[in-house]
């Protein structure tokens, strides 16, 4: 008699089965969250609908900043190649965005082609109009970091209220709309000008709520000395700290990122170092791209949520027939007193409500009697998805990133410093000596020899206890003295003969220069008498 209960609370329990993370993402977009987004008008107010191509697109990476801070040649430093489109010069040169993509050939298409190209995920930029379309185009080249990742170029960013409106189109917006769909933004600033305009002040406002996608580049610092460094860093990180109100500190980023000489070399070992780790981040975006969509999906799920209860409780406090106006300009001024209200009811975090002065001014451009009361069927379907299926997809998540483990980008500037002798750290601690036919810890040995004859050897050979004496003097902690002596006890006998504490000690000293131990021996650091017993 019943048996729709069960049927239902069948449905509820058991998650959806998806063959791959982006066509689950498709499907639960498409039949769970876009009911509700169109019900409570979901894009007027926020984000437009998401399309296939938002799913199914490559990783993106937005760089932002002041005009002449090298965002274009931070492109052509990527991909060691010029682009359609590409201007560089200390004026503000680039007045477009440009989105540089992988093609067969070489290209540029226009903007108003370009948002009716289902395969783009540009389409529903149509909304900002012909003075944002004719100013955004698409270069397409062949080259293979844009085989993994897409870069979108924007202009540079000026100060003063006349440049800010001559755009003709709403720049933070169209940041904003970036920023929800690329994986990665990057604010370049010029060590030479850290002044944060107000449009930029603005533009890093309106990347609210996408923070841990914000990386920093603190870009041609090889022009000023240490010392001048130290200050222009600190006074970075002091004024980013007044605009971006989040507890952590943003990563940033030193270094000098163009194909030019050094002028001044003295730092180049922290900007290798820098510029290694910022390209290890943008190397994991295509493994990380699917976790990506799934995470901006929740964000965007739990949005609206909270704008489906806002929208509901307008439309409950309306009256029906008189005083629409009056009670229309009471509600939107008691919209902060509605927020918490809804906190409190439905137990939500002030963290995913809207802006309230921006979500008040879109208010007074609607009619407050169009909207629909509450359906908790649609926001059912919402919590389903949140609770159930989700998770599916991130078991699904994770059997994708195992299957690929080697997944990303490769190419440019990312395989210069892969291989060879111009490889981070190359010659430098544990890989000292690699290239000399002599073993490299010959040395220091007599050095070593001596104290190690201080240790009473037997046969040649110190026991653990008395090699444990001489090694805790590093006062390096037991567990990297462990790993040293797994390291260094090559015949694995407990014991250390004279070569064998050589090493020992070796590794010691690239340890206290602040290097890192290897997970294996190198060939060149094992001692020339045990290389035979490696080689069985």
């Amino acid at each position: 008699m019943f048996s729709w209960l069960g049927t239902d609370d069948r449905r509820k329990k058991d998650p959806e089965v998806f063959q791959t993370v982006s066509d689950g993402l498709k499907k639960l977009y498409k039949t769970k969250l876009l009911p509700l987004e169109e019900h409570y008008k979901f894009h007027e107010f926020h984000s437009p609908a998401l399309e296939d191509a938002d799913f199914d697109n490559k990783p993106m990476v937005l760089l932002v900043g002041q005009y002449s801070t090298g965002k274009t040649s931070f492109i052509r430093y990527l991909l060691e190649q010029d682009f359609p489109g590409m201007r560089i010069g200390p004026e503000p040169t680039t007045d477009s965005f440009i989105a540089v993509m992988h093609g067969d050939t070489e290209g540029l298409i226009p903007g108003n082609a370009l948002v009716v190209d289902p395969k783009k995920p540009f389409r529903k930029l149509n909304a900002f109009g012909n003075a944002f379309l004719n100013r955004f185009v698409c270069a397409q080249l062949p080259n293979p970091v844009l085989e993994s990742i897409s870069v979108i170029d924007t202009p540079g960013i000026l100060s003063g209220e006349k440049q800010r409106i001559s755009r003709g189109y709403d720049f933070a917006a169209v940041l904003e709309w970036f920023a929800e769909r690329v994986d990665r933004i990057i604010l370049l600033f010029d060590a030479h000008k850290l002044d944060i305009s107000d449009e930029f002040s603005e533009v890093i406002k309106a990347l609210k709520n996408h923070e841990d996608k914000i990386r920093v580049v603190l870009n041609k610092a090889d022009q000023i000395e240490t010392q001048q460094l130290m200050r222009v860093y600190g006074a970075l990180m002091w004024s980013l700290g007044k605009i971006v109100n989040t507890p952590e500190v943003i990563r940033v980023y030193i270094g000098s990122f163009w194909s030019h000489p050094l002028l001044i070399p003295d730092n180049r070992k922290l900007f290798e170092a820098e510029e290694q780790d910022l390209f290890k981040d943008i190397q994991s975006l295509p493994r990380n791209a699917a976790l990506r969509k799934l995470n901006d999906l929740i964000k965007r799920a739990r949005l609206a949520k909270v704008h489906a209860y806002i929208i509901s409780s307008l439309k409950k406090e309306m009256p029906s027939v008189f005083g629409k106006e009056g009670k229309k300009k009471e509600l939107i001024n008691s919209l902060g007193e509605i927020y918490s209200r809804i906190e409190r009811e439905h137990q939500i975090s002030p963290g995913d409500f809207p802006n309230l002065k921006k979500m008040q001014e879109q208010l007074n451009a609607h009619d407050l009697n169009k909207f629909q009361p509450l359906k908790i069927k649609l926001l059912d379907s919402v919590d389903d998805m949140l609770a159930h299926d989700i998770a599916g997809l991130m078991v699904l998540v994770r059997q994708e990133e195992t299957n690929r483990p080697q997944q990303g980008v490769k190419g440019g500037a990312f395989d210069g410093t892969l291989n060879g002798p111009f490889g981070h750290g190359y010659g430098e601690g544990a890989g000292e000596g690699i290239d000399e036919a002599e073993w490299v810890v010959a040395r220091d040995k007599p050095m070593y020899d001596e104290i190690f004859y201080t240790l009473s050897p037997v046969n040649g050979k110190v026991t653990g206890a008395n090699a444990k004496k001489e090694m805790v003097k590093s006062k390096l902690p037991n567990t990297v003295l462990g790993k040293i002596w797994k390291l260094a006890d090559i015949d694995k006998d407990g014991m250390l003969d004279d070569e064998e504490f050589a090493l020992a000690n070796h590794l010691i000293k690239v340890k206290l220069e602040g290097h890192e131990l290897p997970a294996d021996l190198p060939g060149h650091l094992i001692p020339p008498s045990k290389r035979k017993i490696t080689a069985e």
